[in-house]
């Protein structure tokens, strides 16, 4: 007799990543996004959220005088699975248990992989006021239409892709970059040269970089020089900025 095949369970979102002296008073979150694969109703693996800790402890540290709150979201499957977009929805699901939780509080979507390409697709809701896509998976031809990107407008958006990433293409997250700042001045990108898709070899300066956006975008810091001038930069100037090695030595937390 066939069995039937059972539900995935649905997406959680767990504590808060802590670290000594949490804010018991939260003024912004961050959720964290993690990658996934294009087709699989499988449960996510444990891997997927451990490889996130690093950068969401690195950002609570830095975030703690401002009351920030940092969130990595459990999938209720590892696929993206068009046209369901499941990461997608569940990234906006999390966002809306984000405001459940902590009230009106601003909200910076960051997604790795998949998880910034659900990142930049869950980008207009309402609760967000920023979106990092890091290493973002941007097929080419997805049910024939280009990512969207109107719904980003009035959000910072930064996206950083290594110039040697061969899971993701760095040149179609340049594509949609481009797209994005012609609705939407508050738009950037940082290429990573020589850093493959896991972002490791400079993981330093991306996580400081991470830091900087997140808790200038949430929490109305000025940025570092860096992203500051990327912001302001026309295109393509302001879509193709090098990271430079020593990026985190130049910030003034």
């Amino acid at each position: 007799m066939a069995q039937r095949a059972l539900t995935p369970p649905g997406a959680r979102l767990g504590r808060a990543v802590g670290t000594a002296g949490t804010p018991t008073s939260v003024s912004g979150v961050v959720l964290l996004l993690p990658d996934g694969e294009p087709d699989s109703h499988r449960r996510p693996s444990p891997l997927a959220y451990a490889r996130r800790l690093p950068l969401a402890r690195a950002l609570a540290r830095a975030g703690r005088a401002d009351g920030l709150a940092v969130h990595v979201v459990h999938y209720r499957c590892h696929g993206w699975n068009a046209p369901d977009a499941h990461l997608a929805a569940d990234a906006e699901w999390a966002t809306d248990e984000i405001v459940r939780r902590y009230g009106d509080v601003p909200v910076c979507l960051t997604g790795h992989g998949m998880g910034g390409r659900a990142a930049l697709r869950a980008g207009g809701h309402e609760a967000v006021t920023s979106v990092l896509a890091m290493a973002p998976w941007l097929p080419e031809d997805d049910a024939g239409d280009p990512e969207p990107v109107k719904h980003l407008l009035d959000r910072r958006v930064l996206l950083v892709h290594g110039t040697n990433d061969a899971r993701t293409d760095p040149e179609l997250s340049f594509r949609l970059a481009e797209r994005a700042k012609k609705t939407n001045r508050d738009t950037c990108r940082f290429e990573v040269h020589s850093d493959g898709h896991a972002l490791r070899q400079h993981r330093y300066e991306v996580t400081a970089l991470a830091t900087d956006f997140a808790l200038g975008s949430l929490f109305g810091h000025a940025y570092a020089r860096p992203v500051a001038d990327a912001l302001a930069a026309p295109p393509p100037l302001g879509l193709r900025m090098p990271l430079a090695a020593g990026f985190g030595k130049s910030l003034r937390r």
